[in-house]
């Protein structure tokens, strides 16, 4: 498989599991604020870094669902930051899915201009790496909602989940098809 087969592959999971969890909750994201949504990626990626140090899990899940999570997160973080969070549910499973699809083609849109950039180069990296380029992107991401979203050089905070969920769509291809 390719490049674009292999990240089509592991965003059909992602997206699978963001369908199913809207059938289970429906839209309930909606009352997220995006720094609520930060700190939600955070304990997700805190929780993959803690497994990959200690080599063991006490609850019965690995990282594969953990980056799935983070992927999600990440686009409810983009369609947050677009919308605006909501006091109610206010979107259909048609609304959200629409969204999701728009705002996950963008990130794969980013991801293969910079592939080309720099040449596959991911592949090369170790999951850890991906783990702790992702907390660095949540840090930043805060400081940048501590600042009211106001940057002076640095990319806003749509630039950094998109960053965020491409290296978790990195490493579930990693987990998927090895190293």
């Amino acid at each position: 498989m390719n490049t674009k087969e292999q990240f089509d592959h592991v965003i059909s999971i992602c997206r699978n599991v963001f369908e199913m969890k809207l059938v289970d909750y429906g839209a309930s994201w909606r009352i997220l604020r995006p720094s609520s949504l930060t700190d939600q990626i955070f304990i997700k990626a805190n929780r993959i870094r803690s497994l990959e140090i200690k080599n063991n899990s006490l609850i019965d899940e690995g990282v594969k669902s953990e980056f799935i999570g983070i992927v999600n997160y990440g686009i409810v973080g983009l369609i947050q930051l677009a919308k605006g969070y909501a006091e109610k549910i206010d979107l259909s499973m048609q609304e959200s899915m629409a969204l999701y699809d728009k705002n996950i083609t963008e990130t794969k849109e980013l991801m293969y201009a910079k592939n080309h950039d720099y040449d596959e180069a991911w592949r090369s990296m170790r999951i850890s790496s991906y783990t702790d380029l992702i907390l660095t992107k949540i840090y930043r991401t805060k400081q940048i909602e501590n600042n009211g979203g106001k940057t002076l050089v640095s990319e806003g905070i749509d630039a950094n989940y998109m960053d965020m969920i491409n290296y978790a769509l990195f490493a579930l291809i990693k987990l998927e098809y090895g190293e």
